[in-house]
């Protein structure tokens, strides 16, 4: 792309800037440190030029917006045409309470649904089973069967809304809940838009609420799979999460690397399976976080569609262009949100969010201003939607494409993040693939180190967290906190007798027969997990059946 005798001179002109003007101004002012880097401690050079990515060949490593290998995103539009999905992330208490903050967003301008379900329903556990005591709607909504999920649905026009549901090992469970919600309001499984993390080896390498085995957990991700592509093509079946990959402490690179590496292993078994690639490869959506570093970031989005189409195409042979396409939905990081001043919680989220936009996201969460004290209150929740409002409304971002496409630094920090996603995905070749790099403790040995690194560097100063270790104040906490209803776990536990109760009993236990007869074969189970569903069995009784089979997983005693 670049002459290179124009090269050598800019060289040179580099090498005389750097002895004369540079060394005078730094001879009356130094630089405020001796090494400047990332969110991810990778060394930030103090200019960059063409020098730094001579190598750039435009139509092979940018191309156009909508065309291979879309760097520069996957529209040919992007969000000149259609603004990305605001989807905040949303869920409380009971399912009465986070219809009514549901409600709530869609009448603010919210464009999508995002449910968060509390931990006994992540890990596959009734509301009143013993394991759940004390845990019950505190980090999402209960949902412990079909009841739930149409009072958390009630009113929602779910032919009209895409919703996206986190859930991962229990999520084949509860996305035959949403689906069978549906029907009974008589809206088709081919009418639903949405999306289900289902993301479960992403829970055996940093979020940890796995259930069964990895081998048998990934027959139940490629089940809905298949059963998508054939009854609920407008569902995305998978979100291969590097959202949480980078909670637990990763760098930008290796939250790339093991997403996309995740990714390409999800594809493997589909196509073990004895599916074609193109019959769900089109309906595989990815999440990632959006950290401090507004750059990093990025870059790291523009690499990770670089990367996909590549190997879609390539490796896997994928001929279809959809196939291709890395679409993603993005989430501010939660963990750099600090109790400590939460208002600045806001510029941080601002920022994070303004660099999702730039990257090219097609749904994004702000977080909100208290999230280090509690769930996000009415009032903290407007703040984080409006934000998105305004950056699309009023800052003239989403009005040109890729605009920072082009930039020696963004071009280069790119270039840098494509070489170390393909260090690390040699490094889990060697070690025999994505579950036995698992098994190892390889992905999780890896983030720890880093996650220690960025502490340390926060702990020696070397990291300015402001209002934590730089311009701290002791002034009291004044903002509004949400408070739930004291009386909501009654009312669940009760819901949920009074539905083992009236439910036909004779009916669930023979739909759960049915289960447990095809989770010990090999029939796709969806159909199976549908008809308890459609009993009322609860998901712990569903989750129970499949543990039976499928046994426990239990880390590995190097942890």
């Amino acid at each position: 792309m670049y002459d290179r005798q124009k090269l050598q001179e800019l060289k040179n002109a580099l090498e005389r800037w750097e002895e004369t003007t540079l060394q005078k101004s730094l001879n009356v002012m130094p630089e405020r440190r001796e090494e400047f880097i990332t969110a991810s401690s990778e060394p930030v050079e103090r200019l960059y030029t063409p020098l730094d990515v001579a190598d750039l060949d435009y139509l092979a490593d940018l191309g156009l917006p909508g065309e291979y290998p879309f760097t520069r995103g996957v529209h040919p539009t992007m969000h000149r045409g259609k603004l990305w999905t605001m989807r905040m992330f949303a869920g409380f208490g009971t399912a009465e309470e986070t219809n009514r903050r549901f409600k709530y967003l869609l009448e603010q301008g919210q464009t999508g649904l995002s449910i968060a379900f509390d931990l006994p329903t992540l890990m596959g556990y009734d509301t009143d089973q013993p394991e759940a005591l004390g845990e019950f709607g505190k980090c999402g909504v209960a949902v412990s069967s079909l009841k739930d999920m149409e009072i958390l649905l009630d009113e929602i026009p779910l032919d009209k809304v895409s919703t996206s549901m986190t859930i991962n090992s229990p999520a084949a469970i509860i996305w035959a809940m949403y689906i069978v919600t549906a029907e009974k309001r008589g809206v088709r499984p081919d009418q639903l838009r949405g999306t289900i993390q289902n993301d479960i080896l992403k829970e055996f390498i940093a979020q940890k609420e796995f259930i069964f085995p990895p081998e048998p957990s990934m027959r139940l991700v490629v089940d809905t799979m298949e059963f998508g592509s054939k009854h609920v093509p407008q569902w995305n079946t998978i979100s291969i999460s590097g959202y949480h990959i980078r909670e637990a402490g990763s760098t930008a690179a290796q939250e790339l690397a093991f997403t996309l590496a995740d990714g390409m292993e999800y594809v493997r078994w589909g196509i073990a399976r004895g599916m074609d690639v193109d019959e769900f490869a089109p309906r595989l959506s990815f999440f990632f976080n959006a950290h401090n570093d507004f750059f990093e970031e990025i870059a790291k989005y523009r690499a990770a569609r670089r990367i996909w189409a590549r190997e879609m195409r390539h490796t896997f042979g994928a001929k279809n262009p959809r196939s291709w396409l890395l679409r993603f939905h993005t989430q501010t990081a939660g963990v750099s949100l600090t109790a400590q001043q939460p208002e600045n919680n806001i510029v941080r989220v601002t920022l994070q969010a303004l660099a999702a936009v730039l990257g090219g996201t097609q749904s994004l969460h702000t977080n909100s201003l208290d999230e280090a004290l509690a769930l996000p209150s009415e009032y903290a929740v407007t703040i984080a939607l409006r934000t998105q409002q305004i950056i699309a409304e009023e800052s003239g971002v989403a009005n040109t494409i890729d605009p920072l496409g082009g930039s020696f630094l963004v071009e280069a920090l790119t270039n840098r993040l494509e070489k170390q996603a393909y260090d690390y995905f040699q490094r889990i070749e060697e070690l025999g693939g994505v579950i036995p790099a698992i098994e190892k403790g390889f992905f999780q040995s890896e983030i720890a180190e880093a996650a220690y690194r960025y502490q340390r560097e926060i702990d020696e100063g070397i990291r300015k967290i402001v209002g934590v270790n730089a311009y701290q104040d002791n002034k009291p906490i004044t903002i509004p906190l949400l408070e739930m209803d004291p009386q909501g776990y009654e009312r669940q536990v009760r819901r949920l007798e009074e539905l083992r109760r009236t439910r036909d009993n004779g009916s669930v236990g023979q739909a759960l027969d049915r289960l447990r007869i095809a989770c010990q074969g090999t029939e796709n189970t969806m159909p199976y997990i549908l008809d308890a569903v459609r009993a009322y069995a609860t998901l712990g009784e569903i989750v129970q059946v499949m543990k039976e089979v499928f046994g426990v997983y239990h880390e590995p005693t190097w942890i």
